[in-house]
């Protein structure tokens, strides 16, 4: 494959899966002369990058063009169209065609419908955090690819502990490869000296609002605000973690037993996880799960406008709270 197209809003990914086709494609003695990265910003960036594409190597290795951050799959005129489709099947095997994109390709367009054709396409979006057993898969294959081991257990607390910044995640499993060398397995305990944590905060944030534990949820946000974690991602944990309770608790009121329905319905991928979210909700109401939605939705438009992050967040906290106060 020649072609490749890498999309999503996780930028490190994006960027680390660049250094490593880069890695494959050049070779290191030839690749000031056979590498080339082209800008939104520069005139006919599209046209250019195309050019470039069709230029054959110097030397050893292949060529790699990269035309990074293009619109060409949400926006692509009919003079464009018509190079795309003289161009693409003609590059070379010589040389390699990269686009990167942080929006979703337009599946109505023929520019993408001609990239769908041609090129190898692959997403790069960051993991809702409250899908924690897609955090742990993502955990356990940075791990591997860093060279770490974790057992479960360690694991299972790194993925709550950094959440879906994958920056984070590959930052700390350096830290703790440095820690435990190259045999060593990493347990629970290491993992709790050496990395800090944020959505693990967020995640003890929703489940204090849920208890009704004022005091103890805004020293909560304190502590996520001095850690520099951004509130819109805190938002998002919140919304992501009181909708799971809501789906969960309006399939147990409607008398659903089985575990896998109720996990199929609220969009979690182990119905292990069920036993324990009823426990959680088991003295609270659907109306009481309800009623934090619109909260929180204010709260993300708010912050969105920019409002001072730690008042806003202390004030709907104390409004969420109220609503489970006993």
């Amino acid at each position: 494959m020649s072609i490749y197209l890498y999309w999503g809003d996780d930028n490190f990914a994006i960027s680390k899966a660049v250094d490593t086709l880069r890695g494959s494609v050049l070779d290191p003695n030839w690749a000031s002369f056979n590498y080339d990265k082209i800008s939104p910003e520069q005139t006919d960036a599209i046209i250019l990058a195309l050019n470039q594409a069709m230029t054959p190597a110097f030397g050893m290795g292949k060529r790699l063009v990269w035309l990074a951050d293009t619109n060409v799959c949400q926006q692509c005129s009919e003079q464009l169209l018509a190079e795309l489709e003289r161009t693409l099947p003609a590059i070379p095997e010589s040389a390699v065609l990269l686009l990167t994109s942080g929006n979703k390709p337009d599946r109505r367009l023929k520019s993408t419908k001609l990239l769908e054709k041609y090129a190898e396409i692959q997403e790069f979006s960051q993991i809702p955090p409250w899908k924690t057993e897609l955090l742990v898969q993502q955990v356990r294959k940075a791990a591997q690819q860093v060279g770490v081991k974790l057992n479960n257990s360690a694991a299972e607390l790194l993925a709550e502990s950094v959440g879906n910044d994958t920056r984070q995640l590959y930052n700390e499993l350096e830290k703790l490869q440095l820690y435990a060398g190259t045999t060593a397995t990493i347990n629970e305990q290491a993992v709790v000296a050496l990395v800090n944590a944020t959505t693990q905060n967020s995640l003890q944030l929703a489940a204090a609002i849920r208890q009704g534990k004022t005091v103890q949820a805004l020293q909560l946000v304190s502590d996520l605000i001095s850690h520099n974690e951004p509130t819109l991602r805190i938002v998002a944990t919140l919304i992501g973690q009181f909708r799971t309770w809501l789906w969960v608790k309006i399939m147990m009121e409607d008398g659903e037993r089985d575990e896998k329905a109720i996990a199929s319905a609220a969009e979690i991928s182990n119905p292990k996880r069920i036993y324990f979210l009823r426990q959680e909700i088991q003295a609270i109401s659907s109306n009481q799960l309800t009623s934090t939605l619109p909260i929180l939705l204010e709260l993300e438009i708010s912050l969105k406008r920019g409002a001072d992050p730690m008042s806003t967040l202390q004030t709907k906290v104390i409004e969420l709270c109220q609503i489970f106060h006993r």
